[in-house]
């Protein structure tokens, strides 16, 4: 079934949606597992980034797992609540607000991740097959060829291909827009990539 967006909903409650799936993607759990945990500031080990790749570079996969998890969690969180209270239109703003934290987070001075465990999280729950098939093709690509960027470019630009097929029109522009934020805040991973100078899976520095 096709979702048209529709405003029906007033804009101070769009707002508010988007506002509060903000504050829930902007918890960097990577910083602050990697904190509790007695590892330092995650930004100052491997590439800085706050997500789980990075924190994989600390030797704890245990803690990488965890804050995999967790930033996927977070962002499906925000579009079940957003669809609860408010059907697929909110869902979907709920899916943005929360990306959009993870990747601009105010805690950080608006310097977050790349958004891909998140940017999954919200695919699994807006469209679990097609979330699904997303993961997949993430999973498929980092064991054949150990980037994590490669993996996550490859599944993000699927994405689409798949709502197309699997969900309806909405969620396949959700999913277009998706891949574009995600691949321009891996400009410098698509660089390594080419150069062949990206770290690969596992890899400390």
């Amino acid at each position: 079934m096709i979702y048209p967006i529709s405003w029906a909903h007033s804009w101070p409650y769009v707002a508010m949606a988007f506002f509060a799936a903000y504050l829930l993607g902007s918890i960097p759990f990577g910083l602050l597992l990697t904190r509790i945990a007695g590892l330092g500031d995650i930004r100052g080990i491997g590439s800085g980034n706050i997500g789980a790749t990075n924190v994989l570079r600390t030797g704890n996969k245990a803690l990488a797992a965890a804050t995999l998890l967790l930033d996927g969690g977070k962002g499906a969180l925000a579009v079940l609540i957003g669809w609860h209270f408010g059907g697929p239109d909110i869902a979907i703003v709920a899916a943005a607000g929360s990306v959009v934290g993870h990747l601009f987070p105010v805690w950080l001075k608006f310097r977050g991740g790349k958004g891909v465990a998140t940017g999954l999280g919200v695919l699994l729950a807006l469209s679990w097959p097609v979330g699904l098939a997303a993961c997949a093709t993430w999973l498929a690509t980092a064991a054949l060829f150990r980037y994590s960027s490669l993996a996550a470019l490859a599944a993000l630009a699927s994405a689409p291909i798949y709502a197309w097929v699997l969900a309806d029109r909405q969620r396949t522009e959700f999913a277009v827009a998706l891949a574009v934020i995600i691949w321009l805040k891996h400009g410098e991973n698509i660089k390594r990539l080419l150069t062949g100078k990206e770290s690969k899976i596992g890899k400390k520095s």
